[in-house]
């Protein structure tokens, strides 16, 4: 404060400076003195200030902020309890800036006043005297300790650190019971008001007690006790029982204390669900009990502790007694607007974050909490949340078909339900790629919303080309009631869409996009209502410059990549020429320097399957090279290199042919069953080469078969293996047939 011996009558700016008497003027702090200097500018240059600093009762923001100002004799004597070294400084205490105050002279020195001053010093992170002791401890020593610091300062308990924590925070961290009863029985007549002093997170005493005291999960062991009408009187008995003599003493003693804590803060998060949160049901039981039921059930952001009782859940215990407490929790909505029934919705049946590893047990405990809230709040799957979205779009964006099951056999009108955009659940399920939840959907009785348009027209089937999932197109083709000619706002049917969908150029005829197309076109899809001139116009444009170039680039790369199999494909096949199984016959004899097994039929298969891989592979490099120069146009590097591909794969077919044959060849003679065995598995190869058409293939066959009739289905699947067939194993039926002529003009 600052303070003048004497008034002086306020003066106008205009007024003559005038001598005056001089005034005796006193800081009592060095938040004072700083007021006095501004105050100097304004007096007048003749006055004569006298500044004296003094001892304050309260040190200034700056000194509280300022950090190491506590006497290391104090920290270590309240780091280990010692009540002789705290006295002995306390009987003199070491304060520097006093002593300098005072000079040497000690005469008239208030003890009192400098020990005061003393026990005021902060640790680097603002801990007092009285932080570090209720940390540190929890027998008599420290609770002495405590109790002197009390005396010496009382307005040390209310003093807070740099995080905003009380004395009584840090006794509730440490777990020291009896320095928190001796600190609530310091407090006196202000107890309530310390227990309800909060931190720099608006958290009191009781969360920290609810934080780092033990706290065990209630199963269904504990449900029959749980069930029961239980006198509010009894909890001791009840959480000993519960908790097998572990039970919350600190919480049990905040609580007893203060019957109303749970209830504070009024915003932010509850004692409750911070005990949920931490899956500390035996906590949140006292923190119930002990309150007779008036608390706070209130989380960040508009939560409660049922949404994130659902989240935690092992069992439906908690949840099921939150409901009883509480029913209007499951009304309750979080700033998203989501209820409790979107969280209990968001749980999937998936076992960790693997969509192919189920836990049934997992899946059965999902379904029995939506369960549970849904009974407590059966409005709430007609409620969305702020983007619009209503659980069971929730559940369908994540692919929990029991929870959509459900949903559709308590509300069957759920399903109609469409969010911000105009989407039904089965348009979020194929834009999340929930194949799962696409099939069972088509086949459920609910094929009204298979054709639901968006609010851009779009349907099922049009997210599902558009995202290139053919699976799901398959899924969605395999329900004869899914249009597949409904146009969207810009005009596009599902065949436009996919046939815009391919890139232009080169492309892989096995990719999804390309399948897709031909799909639908054998389903009898149709174009928009335009003439087929247009429709050519607009998907057989000749290429733009700006085209022509990533075409040509595309084309350059895949080149570099391709030529290198061929050459290695056409180096073993030379090799593999002049190095036939069985080696040659020595000069000596007859035919000397031949092969020692020709003229069977075995070996000028494998000659000519040698022969085939070298010549294949030859050729494709030829026309790997001239499609990737850029002195040949466009469209010819593109014919050379379709064709090089095709070869490329009839020369990988030879080689494996002559693999196998070259095996047989050598150990036939000696071990036939694993030569015959070695002849069965190198096909293989030609599997995986075609492994994905195969697979589409087979997808296909389910759609073709509802829409086309099983005959028709299976004389389009044959058409199609045949020709695969004749184009992919035409390299064996050249080698087959001239081994067995070679073999007829052998013999004659």
């Amino acid at each position: 404060m600052v303070r003048s011996n004497a008034e002086e009558a306020p003066r106008s700016p205009n007024d003559p400076v005038v001598a005056m008497d001089a005034k005796l003027m006193v800081a009592t702090d060095s938040g004072d003195v700083n007021k006095l200097k501004e105050l100097l500018k304004m007096e007048d240059a003749m006055a004569m200030v006298v500044v004296t600093a003094a001892t304050s009762n309260k040190p200034s923001k700056d000194d509280q902020s300022r950090s190491g100002d506590i006497d290391p004799l104090l920290l270590e004597s309240a780091c280990g309890g010692s009540l002789q070294d705290l006295n002995d400084l306390l009987k003199k205490p070491p304060i520097p800036q006093y002593q300098e105050s005072l000079g040497d002279a000690e005469e008239g020195v208030d003890h009192q006043a400098a020990a005061g001053a003393f026990l005021k010093g902060v640790a680097a992170n603002g801990d007092t005297a009285l932080h570090v002791a209720a940390s540190n401890g929890d027998t008599q020593d420290f609770l002495n300790y405590a109790a002197i610091i009390h005396d010496g300062d009382r307005g040390l308990l209310f003093t807070k650190n740099h995080k905003g924590d009380t004395p009584l925070h840090c006794a509730c961290r440490a777990g020291n019971h009896e320095m928190v009863s001796r600190l609530i029985e310091l407090a006196a007549d202000r107890k309530f008001e310390l227990l309800r002093e909060v931190n720099h997170r608006q958290e009191t005493a009781l969360h920290e007690a609810v934080r780092f005291e033990d706290g065990k999960t209630l199963g269904h062991k504990d449900r029959a006790l749980l069930d029961a009408d239980i006198a509010i009187g009894e909890v001791d008995k009840i959480i000993k029982c519960v908790n097998e003599n572990k039970s919350p003493e600190i919480v049990k003693l905040l609580m007893y204390t203060d019957t109303q804590l749970a209830n504070y803060p009024a915003d932010g998060i509850s004692p409750m669900y911070l005990a949920i949160l931490l899956e500390k049901d035996t906590i949140a039981l006292t923190l119930y009990l002990k309150s007779r039921g008036n608390l706070s059930y209130c989380g960040p952001d508009g939560q409660n502790a049922l949404h994130v009782a659902v989240l935690r859940a092992t069992d439906t215990v908690m949840i099921e007694k939150l409901l009883n407490w509480n029913k209007d929790l499951a009304k309750k909505r979080d700033k998203h607007g989501s209820t409790a029934l979107h969280f209990a919705s968001s749980l999937n049946d998936f076992f960790g974050y693997s969509p192919w590893v189920r836990n049934s047990s997992r899946s059965r405990l999902n379904l029995d909490i939506v369960t549970k809230v849904f009974e407590a709040n059966p409005a709430a799957v007609y409620q969305a949340d702020r983007d619009g979205l209503f659980p069971i779009h929730v559940a369908a964006s994540l692919g929990t078909r029991s929870t959509i099951e459900f949903f559709l056999k308590k509300s069957p009108r759920s399903a109609g339900l469409c969010n911000a955009d105009g989407r039904t659940f089965l348009h979020l399920a194929v834009e999340k790629r929930m194949l799962n939840i696409v099939s069972f959907i088509c086949r459920y009785p609910v094929n009204w919303i298979l054709n639901v348009q968006d609010k851009d027209g779009n349907t099922a089937m049009h997210l599902a080309v558009k995202g290139g999932i053919f699976r799901m197109c398959c899924a969605l083709l395999g329900n004869n009631k899914v249009q597949l000619n409904l146009s969207n706002d810009v005009g596009e049917t599902p065949l436009d869409l996919s046939r815009r969908m391919i890139p232009r150029g080169l492309n892989y005829v096995v990719n999804s996009e390309e399948q897709i197309y031909r799909a639908l076109y054998s389903f009898g899809a149709k174009h928009s209502g335009l003439r087929w001139d247009c429709i050519a116009a607009t998907f057989r444009r000749p290429l733009t410059k700006q085209e022509e170039g990533k075409e040509s680039e595309k084309m350059k790369d895949a080149t570099q990549t391709l030529i290198v199999g061929a050459v290695l494909i056409a180096t073993v096949a030379f090799g593999a020429i002049f190095a036939p199984p069985g080696g040659y016959r020595a000069d000596d004899h007859a035919n000397g320097g031949t092969p020692t097994l020709a003229g069977r039929y075995i070996f000028d298969a494998y000659m000519m399957a040698t022969t085939l891989a070298f010549l294949c592979s030859s050729m494709a490099t030829i026309g790997l090279m001239l499609s990737g120069t850029s002195l040949v146009n466009l469209r010819t590097r593109a014919i050379n290199f379709n064709i090089s591909v095709m070869f490329m794969l009839s020369s990988l077919t030879s080689l494996v042919a002559a693999f196998s044959l070259a095996v047989y060849m050598v150990l036939a003679p000696v071990t036939r069953s694993t030569a015959i065995v070695i002849f069965m598995i190198t096909p293989l190869v030609q599997v995986y080469k075609n492994v994905e058409r195969i697979i589409k293939w087979a997808l296909l066959a389910r759609p073709l078969c509802v829409r086309k009739g099983r005959i028709v289905a299976m004389t389009k699947l044959l058409e199609g293996a045949l020709f695969m067939m004749l184009v992919e194993l035409w390299p064996l039926i050249v080698i087959t047939v001239w081994a067995g002529i070679a073999r007829i003009r052998t013999h004659h």
